[in-house]
């Protein structure tokens, strides 16, 4: 059951792919896309009480969903225990654990659904924002805006050079093998924190995440692509931030929480942290009043960065594949770990 505004081009694709699939859709019962990949539909369209009973009926009737039911985790954790035949449920996230904890499922019944994420799909488009990011802070961009916008010409002044930095890739998953890949091409130095200690292409140093405060004060540019979960939450803060290497360029695009905002606020003001291009935030949309909006040398994307024309057909081939996998009893990609919900 597709339960998210998926087109009709990408399920005729996901039937191409698995045709033993039998996917079953109602566009009508969905919540319409207001572009492409906006898998939460318009917030503002409200279905009839006929309409939501025939959702919820479609959606307690399969075996399989691609997609949380509006992206709502009330409503999956509702369908989960109204449907005992409820096997898999794909996440069209890449951070689609958070969702998954929120539903407040209890163990019998995360251990009876298997949960997966789009992890991996995003990462081509969230690498190269954050090798904009980093030459953003590189090259000056703030400076260079605001001497354009005031038509001024200033005496000429050094930029920084992308492969005389060392950049420090937080979380090497899917995303960070990306980023990983993409800044040693560029003739950067790349190192790279692990968990599991396993080579990744492109990284010439691997650092234990327990040695990470140590680590930051050798790097000229950091890239945090880590989800957000309990171990995580502000793992980049203050004692971090404090330790630096001055003028440390740093972009987030894995989730807000891991960086501690007020935090960054104070290493931007004293100059330890020159710039920072963030996709991400501790809360989203961006609240008005904060002052990372106004900040001279913040770049702000609004949650923006991994959204791409390809992104729904990405989505659908992995749905597709880690399909495929179910029925023929092999391991699933990108598999919620349903302790840490990443």
């Amino acid at each position: 059951m597709v339960t998210v505004p998926l087109p009709e081009e990408q399920c005729r694709l996901i039937e191409e792919l698995e045709p033993r699939l039998e996917l079953v859709r109602d566009h009508s019962l969905v919540h319409p896309a207001r572009w492409p990949a906006d898998w939460s539909g318009d917030p503002d369209h409200v279905r009839t009480a006929e309409q939501q009973a025939a959702f919820d009926a479609m959606v307690d009737s399969a075996d399989v969903l691609f997609g949380i039911p509006d992206v709502d985790a009330a409503a999956l954790a509702r369908t989960v225990r109204a449907n005992p035949a409820l096997r898999w449920v794909m996440t069209t996230a890449a951070g689609g654990g958070a969702s998954v904890k929120a539903a407040g499922l209890d163990r019998a019944e995360l251990d009876r659904v298997v949960f997966t994420t789009s992890a991996g799909v995003h990462g081509g488009t969230l690498a190269e924002f954050s090798v904009f990011a980093v030459l953003a802070g590189a090259k000056g961009l703030p400076r260079l805006l605001a001497d354009q916008r005031t038509r001024t010409w200033p005496n000429r002044w050094q930029m920084r050079q992308l492969d005389e930095m060392t950049v420090l890739v937080v979380g090497l998953g899917g995303i960070g093998s990306e980023c990983a890949r993409r800044f040693h091409a560029l003739g950067a130095t790349v190192w790279g924190t692990t968990r599991s200690g396993e080579p990744v292409e492109g990284v010439d140093r691997l650092i234990p995440l327990s040695e990470l405060t140590d680590a930051v004060a050798h790097v000229d540019a950091m890239v945090v692509t880590l989800p957000g979960t309990e171990q995580t939450h502000h793992l980049i803060g203050a004692d971090v931030l404090a330790a630096v290497k001055p003028g440390l360029i740093l972009t987030n695009v894995g989730r807000g929480t891991v960086v501690d905002e007020a935090a960054l606020l104070t290493a931007l003001d004293d100059g330890r942290v020159a710039f920072a291009g963030l996709d991400v935030f501790e809360h989203e949309p961006l609240d008005e009043q904060s002052p990372l909006w106004s900040h001279p040398r913040v770049l702000v994307s609004p949650h923006t960065a991994a959204i791409n024309a390809n992104e729904e057909e990405r989505i659908a081939r992995r749905f597709a594949d880690n399909a495929a996998r179910l029925l023929d009893g092999r391991p699933l990609r990108a598999v919620v770990d349903t302790v840490e919900f990443y």
